[in-house]
């Protein structure tokens, strides 16, 4: 079974709001879900690597103080991966232009059990908002 490994960024506001992209019709992975931005770990790219250039590529954003908060290794039927799940305050004298995905949108912790995510990136959410409340 193929392991794939990726890196995905939460970015997070001054009112602790999380942005997601909602995942276009022929996403190649999570269709029509809401999910994290980032991607695939390339070649020899560290994790903290692999997020910089997809953030850039996907948002024109440019990493400054991303966290890595946890790992989460999922197996499914074809394939396992390992998801290094990193956070970052917004800056805001950086404007966010979407590349990838259908929309993308600031998210309260509290609004999120309406929309469609997969469980592993529930689990993630809640693990991004221990980590927020902990902050202060």
């Amino acid at each position: 079974m193929p392991i794939r490994h990726v890196a995905v960024l939460v970015l997070y506001n001054e009112r602790k709001e999380m942005l997601l992209q909602y995942r276009s019709a022929d996403a190649a992975r999570l269709p029509n879900y809401w999910a994290f931005f980032g991607g695939g770990i390339e070649g020899r790219e560290t994790p903290e690597e692999a997020l910089a250039r997809e953030i850039l590529e996907e948002l024109e954003y440019r990493v400054s103080t991303p966290k890595l908060i946890f790992t989460q290794t999922l197996a499914a039927d074809r394939e396992a991966s390992t998801k290094y799940v990193f956070v970052e305050r917004y800056d805001p004298s950086q404007p966010l232009v979407q590349h990838e995905g259908e929309d993308m949108k600031w998210w309260r912790f509290e609004d999120l059990d309406s929309l469609q995510i997969v469980d592993h990136d529930r689990d993630a959410l809640s693990r991004v908002q221990q980590f927020l409340n902990a902050q202060g």
